[in-house]
């Protein structure tokens, strides 16, 4: 059986993330393609629970490295109960958010060196990186702009915009260093432009 593909979807607060994973179900349904959407972190009853304690605005503030190992934890669990499972049935994996997230987040945003989080990618996943991450592009501060009017914030949403400007650079300087995994959509655009970029990415991907 030929593996499913593995697609990730990535960018700072703001970038129509959501809006976008449901127009690519749309399309993968239209092309009869079997697949699930999950999240990270997140995507199982052990991993949701662990989320829940990351973005949680009541608990007290967090080391850095308890935020990245809870990271992994959670992703440990995604990966071995629900996406290679998926993978190997054939069934494509479309995850809002992957390790990535934790390059941008806890090394662009927090400071953490590299190395740690090439380190736990390796334990955890082994050979396991996504086919193609598509990253939703936009200035840090339009995007924090657009997230305070959905209401409440998550603990991550609260960071100031430094921390956001600082998320988008190591996005972008990872989009350049794996120019044949990422697809850059400049989500700065109207849905209808952004969505006009994202189709010929998904041609690409249903030939």
């Amino acid at each position: 059986m030929t593996r499913g593909k593995f697609i990730t979807v990535e960018g700072v607060e703001g970038g129509g993330k959501s809006t976008n994973i449901a127009y690519i179900a749309e399309q993968l349904e239209k092309s009869d393609i079997d697949f699930i959407l999950t999240r990270e972190p997140g995507g199982t009853e052990v991993a949701e629970a662990i989320r829940n304690v990351l973005l949680d605005t009541e608990l007290p503030s967090m080391h850095s490295d308890t935020e990245l190992l809870l990271m992994f934890a959670a992703r440990a669990e995604h990966i071995q109960k629900k996406i290679l499972p998926a993978l190997a049935e054939g069934t494509w994996v479309i995850c809002d958010r992957f390790t990535d997230s934790s390059y941008a987040y806890q090394s662009g945003g927090r400071g953490i060196p590299t190395e740690r989080i090439a380190a736990l990618e390796t334990w955890v996943q082994g050979d396991l990186r996504p086919d193609v991450t598509l990253l939703f592009d936009l200035d840090a501060d339009v995007g924090l702009a657009r997230t305070r009017v959905r209401g409440a914030a998550d603990r991550f949403e609260k960071e100031a915009v430094d921390f956001f400007n600082a998320v988008r650079a190591k996005y972008l300087s990872m989009a350049k260093a794996f120019p044949e995994r990422y697809r850059i959509i400049n989500a700065q655009q109207d849905l209808d432009a952004v969505q006009k970029q994202l189709q010929m990415v998904l041609d690409d991907l249903l030939v």
